[in-house]
């Protein structure tokens, strides 16, 4: 099969592809209840096979799956380009459905020789490692660029995230990934119930879009924990902002890495953990 930097992609659509499902809910406000429509966010098991070889199982939002498989890929360091990645099918098998990945075969020989099961409740990328050097892998060095990134443009993207969450609007359930120019507009949004599978399918779609990552800073909707910023390393990301707080480890991996990692990041309040050369006026 000839190689392409963009996979094929054949995914049969159900009900649930848009990611909520319709319920009625009784609702209690000031002392009464009603009955009233709600939405839901969808949970569902994704399995991920690689060349017919079973790798991890997934709790996840049943959209944007082929972002989430390629980005899933990337940033656990199973590919190491987006055109390793030939094909996804996405096959229904109950209770969920099946992400069938054709990769090159360098690819799948690297991932064979650190086989490992995973399986995490929201997409935990450490559960099921098997040692200790798979979880702190090695990330690249994130330069610092000559552009720096202003209060403004990150009060503007925290400020303009909610409302470009569809399915948060509709569920209160879902977490989200914005990729943002460092105007502060939001270029690319992802969600998923879990926050690791919402940044794996904004990088996903970057990877598939063609489009750079050495300019800009991605915004998330949970706290920083070590995995969102490896995630964020290995696709070039060198700005990382969380809506919650960063973990020890988290601040340390960013700190070695070189990656600006900013958390509490709601309007023009913020705090700066890491290389806070690229915030402007940031003292130093």
């Amino acid at each position: 099969m000839t190689l392409t930097s963009d996979p094929k992609v054949a995914a049969p659509q159900d009900d649930a592809a848009c990611g909520a499902v319709a319920i009625t809910e009784w609702r209690h406000r000031d002392g009464a209840f009603a009955r009233t429509d709600a939405a839901l966010a969808v949970e569902a098991p994704i399995a991920l096979e690689y060349n017919g070889i079973a790798h991890a199982v997934m709790l996840a939002t049943p959209r944007d799956l082929e972002d989430f498989a390629l980005g899933f890929s990337l940033g656990e360091g199973i590919l190491r380009d987006a055109a390793d990645l030939y094909r996804v099918e996405i096959q229904p098998a109950a209770p969920g459905l099946t992400l069938a990945l054709e990769v090159a075969a360098g690819a799948f020989a690297e991932l064979k020789q650190r086989r490992r099961t995973l399986a995490g409740r929201t997409g935990c990328g450490i559960c099921g490692t098997e040692s200790l050097d798979q979880v702190l892998r090695p990330l690249p060095e994130l330069a610092l660029a000559n552009w720096r990134l202003s209060t403004a443009a990150l009060a503007k993207a925290t400020a303009a995230l909610a409302a470009a969450q569809p399915l948060l609007q509709q569920t209160g359930a879902t977490h989200g990934a914005a990729w943002c120019a460092l105007d502060g507009s939001l270029l690319q949004v992802r969600e998923d119930v879990g926050r690791h599978n919402a940044l794996d399918k904004l990088v996903g779609a970057l990877r598939r879009a063609h489009a750079p990552t050495d300019r800009g800073f991605a915004l998330i909707t949970s706290r920083a924990s070590v995995e969102m910023v490896q995630k964020a390393a290995t696709a070039g990301i060198s700005v990382l902002a969380a809506v919650s707080g960063p973990t020890s480890l988290a601040v340390e991996v960013a700190r070695r890495c070189g990656l600006t990692l900013i958390g509490f990041a709601r309007g023009a309040n913020f705090s700066v953990y890491t290389h806070r050369a690229r915030i402007a006026d940031a003292p130093p």
